[in-house]
């Protein structure tokens, strides 16, 4: 598998190029508008070719490169079930496996930061998980009909269960660290460790931060895979 964590440093986020290195195929999970050309400018160094855009959720923080690479390339763009996304080509349901010659990757719903939220397992070892579980943290739960009880089962429940080696890949992350895995969130998370459910559903609640900064620009964006704040520049 070729497998690439690529970043956007004015929104801390981290963008996923995954490729089956026989076919030649790619998808990209959470695209940003701003770095099309150098995805694009990747795929052809690479002899890739793009055949999805994945996005883990609705984005608050960024606005989603997907209607862009749609039309430079005809990718199919995807969006987990339940998204309010009326430009999707696909949405993909919990449990449901996306096959893309040697590369498969499971859908594991992870509500909680929104309510139509995904995280991926790539072949077995690689787990994206987008803004639910960070490296020694975790999303938001503060809007977007997010919740931070539904969050605390996904993540103890779904991705905690899987094995300890399982490689940890955040859709964010603010300190500089790239990857973790399972056993270590396990261990060592401060938002988990000692913490029950009541207990961090009182933490997430007390949080006061901020709005993102693109959250008026980027939900309606995302909507339409990106392509009403592109038209508008």
């Amino acid at each position: 598998m070729l497998f690439r964590q690529l970043f956007d440093e004015a929104t801390w986020t981290y963008t996923y190029l995954i490729a089956d290195p026989d076919t030649k195929e790619a998808i990209l999970v959470d695209p940003v508008a701003e770095q099309v050309e150098r995805d694009l400018r990747i795929l052809k160094e690479l002899g890739l070719t793009l055949r999805y855009c994945l996005e883990t959720h609705i984005h608050a923080d960024h606005v989603t490169g997907t209607g862009k690479l749609r039309d430079a390339t005809g990718c199919l763009g995807i969006v987990p079930a339940n998204a309010q996304a009326t430009c999707a080509d696909r949405f993909i349901q919990d449990g449901e496996v996306l096959q893309m010659g040697s590369i498969q990757i499971e859908a594991i719903a992870t509500l909680g930061h929104t309510d139509s939220h995904m995280a991926y397992l790539v072949n077995g070892t690689h787990l994206l998980t987008g803004d639910s579980l960070f490296i020694r943290g975790c999303g938001r739960t503060d809007f977007q009909s997010g919740n931070a009880g539904a969050m605390y089962d996904a993540i103890t429940q779904r991705l905690f269960t899987l094995p300890d080696e399982t490689l940890v890949y955040p859709g964010h992350d603010y300190k500089g660290e790239t990857v973790s895995t399972i056993g270590e969130e396990k261990q060592w998370n401060p938002r988990f460790v000692g913490q029950t459910r009541e207990s961090f559903v009182d933490l997430m609640a007390n949080l006061n931060l901020p709005n993102p900064k693109k959250i008026m620009e980027a939900v309606p964006a995302n909507q339409e895979c990106g392509k009403v704040a592109i038209a508008a520049r």
